[in-house]
């Protein structure tokens, strides 16, 4: 079958959870092939995570380029093995970065590149079709790119990964690296809240305006701890100070997919949907009955979220 090629997003040596959709995804549209970069001495034990989902073989390419400099180096790596292996299609997570990586290689490859896919299917001639949400999720369009293997970022929690078990193959990749790269001069680790990645988390809380003050968010906190969940906020709820603005989802915040998303106080303005709206499952509290955000719902409360939340909290803690 073709080589589908996934480019493996990896942190302290753990593949992280959208990688392993991918691979699942691969499957679909040919062979997958699982693309490491920079993971030093993790490697190997990359290379068999990959391999336990479904990654025939496994291309390591191994330089400081590819932590001391800023995504070309990784263009530059994913543009010689796409060339090399004949790789039929490239399949990115849907970060920010990622989206750099796709576009980039795209352009170098001659080839189209979509962005933001919720799912992908193999068409009829084997080529592979994405659908993508847009205009703030209120339409549904499949699109498939018409020349050259397409570069594709797909957004976590697109699909659930399955294993596969496959022979893991490990290649080791020369690159060869072609400069002008912005260079990383420092690094800050991030605190660790000891929640999940927001963009990532299979369940996310948000608390909006209707927490009333940076102090309503332990509600919105403490559901989500009983839940293993990630917490969001609002643009209103960030922009009053209430909670930092790396949590905040929203057209011009972060976009989140997942299983279930919770929405407490908050009124559902379209900023806040577009970034949302393709969650599987979603569930809001609010006092206003009327409050936009019940036109989109599974499952709505009308009520106060500092009643209702301590409740599902409760509830959830007792469930375990």
């Amino acid at each position: 079958m073709s080589e589908i090629l996934v480019l493996v997003d990896h942190a302290d040596g753990a593949v992280r959870k959208p990688a392993l959709e991918l691979l699942t995804l691969a499957r679909r549209l040919g062979t997958p092939a699982a693309v490491v970069l920079g993971a030093g001495d993790h490697a190997a034990a990359i290379a068999a995570k990959a391999g336990e989902y479904g990654a025939a073989k496994v291309y390591v390419a191994d330089a400081p380029e590819f932590t001391d400099l800023l995504v070309v180096p990784k263009v530059d790596a994913l543009t010689q093995i796409a060339r090399s292996s004949g790789a039929v299609a490239v399949l990115v997570t849907s970060s920010g970065e990622g989206k750099e990586v796709a576009a980039r290689t795209a352009l170098r490859l001659g080839s189209g590149v979509i962005t933001d896919a919720v799912d992908l299917e193999a068409d009829t001639d084997g080529t592979a079709v994405a659908t993508q949400s847009v205009f703030a999720a209120s339409f549904q369009v499949r699109s498939k790119v018409t020349k050259g293997a397409p570069v594709i970022t797909v957004k976590p929690n697109a699909a659930a990964p399955e294993p596969a078990p496959a022979a893991g193959a490990v290649e080791n990749v020369s690159v060869v690296f072609g400069g002008n790269a912005a260079t990383v001069t420092a690094r800050t680790p991030r605190v660790s809240t000891g929640r999940p990645e927001l963009t990532e988390a299979a369940i996310v809380v948000s608390g909006g305006r209707g927490v009333g003050a940076a102090e309503g968010f332990s509600v919105v906190e403490e559901l989500a701890d009983a839940l293993g969940a990630a917490v969001g906020a609002s643009r209103a709820a960030v922009d009053a100070g209430w909670y930092p603005h790396s949590n905040q989802v929203g057209q011009t915040g972060k976009q989140v997919s997942p299983q279930l998303y919770i929405a407490a106080g908050i009124s559902g303005a379209i900023q806040h949907r577009a970034g949302m709206q393709t969650s599987k499952t979603i569930v809001a509290i609010n006092k206003d009955d009327e409050a936009p955000i019940f036109d989109l719902v599974d499952y709505g409360v009308v009520g106060d979220l500092f009643d209702v939340l301590p409740q599902l909290t409760t509830e959830a803690t007792g469930r375990k």
